[in-house]
C-alpha cells in the first residue's frame, strides 16, 4: 500500500469517531500495537529532539524499504508515533523523504494537541523524512 493510500484509510477510520475523546482512546489503543523498538536503540543518538516526552525511533533498510520501529515514555506520543510508523514504515526511502503527511491535518490531529506535542510531531515527521533522505543517499 502506498505512503497515501494509509493515509486515506486512517483518515477514514478517524471519521468513525464522533469526538475527541473517542480518537485519543483510538490513538492510544494504536500506540499499544507499535512495533517496539530493540533496547540498544533506547538510547540518546536515537531520542527525538524536540519531544516534552521521550520518543526513541530507529530506521533500517529491508531491501529498499525503511522500517522504523519506536517507543515513547507516554500513552499519546506512543500513538502518534505509531500513527507515524504505519504510514511510512515499509515505504522506499525516496518516498518517505519526500512524503507529505495530509493526515495529520485531515483528521485534525495537530489542533488537538498541546503546543509542545504539536512541537513534537513536527520533529517525528523531520525525523522521520531525514531518515528516509540518509538511507535513500545509502541506496
Amino acid at each position: 500500500m502506498s505512503i497515501n493510500q494509509i493515509q486515506d484509510e486512517i483518515i477514514d477510520e478517524f471519521s468513525l469517531f464522533s469526538d475527541w475523546m473517542e480518537k485519543y482512546e483510538y490513538i492510544i489503543d494504536l500506540g499499544k500495537h507499535l512495533p517496539l523498538i530493540d533496547e540498544q536503540y533506547k538510547d540518546e543518538e536515537h531520542l527525538i529532539k524536540g519531544c516534552q516526552s521521550r520518543v526513541w525511533l530507529h530506521a533500517g533498510l529491508e531491501g529498499d524499504k525503511v522500517v522504523f520501529t519506536a517507543d515513547s515514555d507516554a500513552v499519546i506520543t506512543k500513538g502518534i508515533i505509531a500513527l507515524l510508523v504505519r504510514v511510512l514504515s515499509n515505504q522506499p526511502a525516496e518516498e518517505v523523504a519526500q512524503s507529505e503527511l495530509y493526515f495529520i491535518d485531515k483528521i485534525g490531529l495537530k489542533e488537538h494537541l498541546s503546543p509542545t506535542r504539536s512541537n513534537g510531531l513536527v520533529s517525528m515527521v523531520k525525523q522521520m523524512k531525514l531518515y528516509g533522505l540518509a538511507l535513500h543517499a545509502k541506496s
